[in-house]
């Protein structure tokens, strides 16, 4: 008789044990943010300047080459987060909403059953920013494009702020800010001004926030085109270091991204690519939350390649200067994991 009842009650541990683990595994949520690098479709069109990324433009874009670009970034989408789908994806750098809709239709993607939150920015060349969520795992409640403006209050042609506010777990709420802030292109001192405006509107967007809801959840995610320690980021958005965290400061926990960046430019790599979040995500233990070393660069090997100039690593990009390379992206996706207590 004891060995039935022995095997039985191994065999109710195991299961209650696996149950347990499943149970667990639902209760993560995953956030991730991936410029893509020059998503553009085949077409011409008019309205934008996108001439070069066209079969007959001076990178020669085809349709093929296009597939393979979706195809690449399905691939590191899936494999962003250990065994889990990201549940929230922020994209920029992304045409239109019809390449979007070949990304989540056309590629493994589908399977997911991912939906679309897109409208065309004001940007010269038509890249835009853009989410892509699980409607099984959160639900939209609202979102918003804030263009940036400058100061007579007249809009700049760049990309927008995307601003959402999802229902998580069906009892919690999440605000995030996907961001792709203007470039250095022209010099970094040249143009730091056009990142404290944009860093000035997303602290006076997160400031109306704060009056609108106690101790909302905030995630800030992006291509800032600024490092933790410039100005933008930890003079006018404000953004503390972990060690420095409190409930009502904004966290910014790629300060802590010592030996890994998200893009490298000739031999060093720099962290442009960035998560903060609201210290309410890190004190409170009830709902939605994270940990300080839960934010992380999805540096898969697959999004690398050798160095033959500068040694070491480099990304692993769709063109090389003129010269199609057939790769993924000129940045590394980053991630966020929360997790959910009752």
């Amino acid at each position: 008789m004891k060995s039935p009842l022995l095997a039985f009650l191994f065999l109710f541990l195991f299961f209650a044990n696996s149950f347990s683990s499943l149970v667990e595994a639902k209760k993560e949520f995953n956030v991730l943010f991936y410029n893509v690098e020059n998503l553009f479709d085949t077409f011409d069109d008019q309205t934008i300047a996108d001439d070069e990324f066209t079969p007959q433009g001076s990178r020669h874009w085809t349709k093929r080459r296009f597939q393979k670009k979706i195809a690449n970034i399905s691939k590191a989408i899936l494999s962003s987060c250990d065994f889990h789908m990201p549940d929230i994806v922020g994209l920029c750098e992304v045409e239109n909403r019809f390449v979007l809709g070949q990304l989540i239709n056309e590629t493994p993607l589908a399977k997911f059953d991912y939906q679309i939150i897109h409208k065309d920015s004001p940007d010269p060349r038509g890249i835009d920013v853009a989410i892509l969520y699980r409607k099984e795992q959160c639900i939209p409640i609202s979102f918003n494009y804030i263009p940036l403006r400058d100061d007579k209050g007249k809009i700049i042609r760049s990309r927008e702020i995307l601003y959402a506010c999802f229902e998580v777990f069906g009892k919690d709420t999440l605000h995030v800010y996907f961001n792709h802030w203007p470039s250095r292109y022209g010099g970094q001192t040249e143009t730091e001004h056009k990142r404290i405006r944009a860093a000035k509107q997303v602290r006076q967007e997160i400031e109306k926030l704060k009056q609108k809801f106690r101790s909302p959840k905030i995630v800030l995610m992006g291509d800032f085109n600024d490092g933790p320690n410039n100005k933008s980021m930890k003079d006018v958005l404000m953004a503390v270091e972990v060690s420095a965290l409190s409930k009502n400061e904004i966290v910014n926990l790629s300060s802590e991204w010592k030996k890994q960046g998200t893009l490298k430019h000739k031999q060093s790599w720099v962290v442009f690519d960035q998560v903060l979040v609201t210290g309410s995500l890190l004190s409170q233990k009830k709902g939605i939350y994270t940990k300080t070393d839960h934010a992380e660069v999805v540096d898969l090997g697959f999004l690398l390649e050798d160095d033959p100039k500068f040694l070491g690593k480099r990304l692993f990009r769709t063109y090389h200067g003129m010269k199609y390379h057939g790769g993924f992206s000129d940045h590394l996706p980053i991630r966020l994991k929360l997790n959910y207590s009752d």
